[in-house]
């Protein structure tokens, strides 16, 4: 398809489609001035962050500082007031901070060249190109989570990472579509391709593209519609820090996700440290279970669905302090939202790990004798070769040593199924990247996060999916549609 696809015919659709939609921040401000300043401090401020917020963030910082002179005069702490509660905001404030100095090198004005826009602090390829394309209108190609994943989705390309799509497209992509290409992508993903349940049913180029990879959101009438209305959506996320996550727009996450039911990981919170805000987000409930220790552990549950029970940690003291485990009661199943101990080093708490791991399994086999049971969460295992980049370097590190593959080996041959395997078996697929050496770029990961069913709750599961195009964590979300 990536051969024969006529580009020209489908990127006339697709600007035709994307006119009446929502403009990508930076285009917003684009449309405003063409000040090279002005557009990069946007692009700075837009990464990981919803384009509401980075409007607004940017509207409050340009009427303090609206040039280089005017940021200049401003203290870091002054930034990062002016521009929460964008993601990362400390980090865009010291960049923002240090801006001015680096730009005296050229002059007080933004540079115009790839390589001398990527000695400023906080750019990346992906700014550089996007100044380049925006504010100067050269060609250049500016690949966010929205480009690599479409062009994939299409088989124009066949990348692993942005990077690579990027230089995929540079030899492949005629020059006349460089500049245009993100922002039309980037509405066309938000609007219409999403990455969680793409609206393949209305898009103007459903008979054009050949959906690799796709999972699309599903219409049904009559009957098959009631039983569609009764899916359920359950997404699982290890949050690396819930409070951190919060100041990172979690609250405009989780509308976007849009789950009947959140299970959270690592929350590192007790209940005194949680704002109202946080615990009250209108449409839903939510639960929680904290270690002892502060800023350790802890899980939490978001849901529309009213439980009947909750039911906080094992009953074993040994594991309830950490706060690993917490199960809500549905009318026809339990969900245990769990998060599992790490190995450690050495595997020196290898043997705390597989104690807890056998008395789940026991908790879970004694709730199954009710109704069916679903287990989600950070297991801290992935299980098979395929199920991590550097399989042969990692046997005998924590989340792959031989004892956690076999408990993995013997609670799937137990009964219990891994949804994600049931519908996807590619490698390559992660969970979780080290914060170190741009491994989540590079897509050297781990798949760790799992939905996991007993036998009486198999049939029900209709969906699976890795969310990895959703940031804020050094773990994706995950996802599944459960009837």
């Amino acid at each position: 398809m990536g051969e024969t696809m006529d580009l020209e015919r489908v990127v006339a659709l697709l600007e035709k489609e994307v006119a009446g939609y929502r403009v990508p921040v930076v285009d917003l401000i684009a449309t405003q001035t063409r000040d090279p300043f002005r557009v990069l401090t946007a692009t700075i401020l837009s990464a990981r962050t919803r384009d509401e917020v980075t409007a607004r963030a940017a509207a409050r910082l340009f009427a303090r500082a609206p040039d280089v002179e005017g940021l200049a005069r401003l203290q870091e702490g002054e930034i990062a007031a002016l521009i929460h509660p964008v993601g990362f905001f400390r980090s865009k404030a010291s960049y923002l901070a240090r801006l001015p100095a680096a730009l005296a090198r050229f002059g007080n004005q933004v540079p115009g060249e790839i390589d001398s826009l990527l000695t400023l602090p906080g750019v990346g390829r992906k700014t550089a190109n996007l100044v380049k394309a925006v504010a100067f209108n050269q060609p250049a190609i500016c690949v966010d989570t929205h480009v690599h994943r479409i062009m994939n989705i299409w088989g124009y390309v066949d990348t692993k990472n942005p990077l690579a799509t990027e230089m995929a497209l540079r030899k492949k992509l005629p020059r006349k579509y460089w500049i245009r290409i993100n922002s039309l992508l980037v509405a066309f993903g938000q609007g219409t391709c999403r990455p969680v349940r793409p609206h393949c049913d209305r898009c103007v180029i459903s008979r054009l593209c050949p959906g690799i990879g796709v999972s699309p959101r599903r219409l049904m009438s009559g009957k098959r519609a009631k039983e569609e209305n009764r899916m359920k959506k359950l997404i699982s996320w290890n949050v690396n820090g819930i409070r951190a996550l919060e100041k990172k727009g979690f609250i405009d996450l989780l509308a976007e996700l849009d789950p009947d039911i959140l299970g959270l990981q690592e929350t590192r919170a007790q209940p005194g440290q949680l704002a109202d805000s946080l615990k009250n987000i209108p449409g839903y409930t939510s639960y929680w279970a904290s270690a002892a220790k502060k800023g350790y552990s802890g899980v939490a549950v978001y849901t529309r669905i009213e439980p009947l029970s909750v039911i906080v940690g094992l009953g074993i003291p040994e594991y309830d302090r950490e706060g690993r485990v917490l199960t809500l009661e549905f009318a026809d199943f339990f969900l245990i939202n769990a998060y599992f101990p790490n190995a450690r080093p050495g595997l020196k708490r290898i043997d705390y790990k597989l104690a807890f791991n056998r008395e789940l399994k026991t908790f879970a086999d004694r709730l199954g004798e009710k109704k069916a049971v679903l287990i989600c969460g950070d297991f801290n295992v992935a299980h098979r070769p395929i199920d991590l980049a550097n399989p042969e370097a990692n046997e005998e590190n924590p989340g792959y040593s031989a004892q956690e593959r076999a408990w993995m080996d013997d609670f799937l041959e137990h009964g219990y199924c891994d949804t994600f395997r049931k519908f996807n078996r590619e490698p390559g697929q992660y969970t979780w990247w080290s914060f170190r050496f741009n491994a989540r770029a590079r897509n050297i990961g781990w798949r760790i996060d799992y939905f996991c069913v007993d036998r009486a709750g198999a049939d029900r599961v209709k969906g699976a999916a890795i969310l990895n195009g959703i940031m804020g964590s050094d773990h994706c979300p995950i996802s599944l549609d459960f009837v």
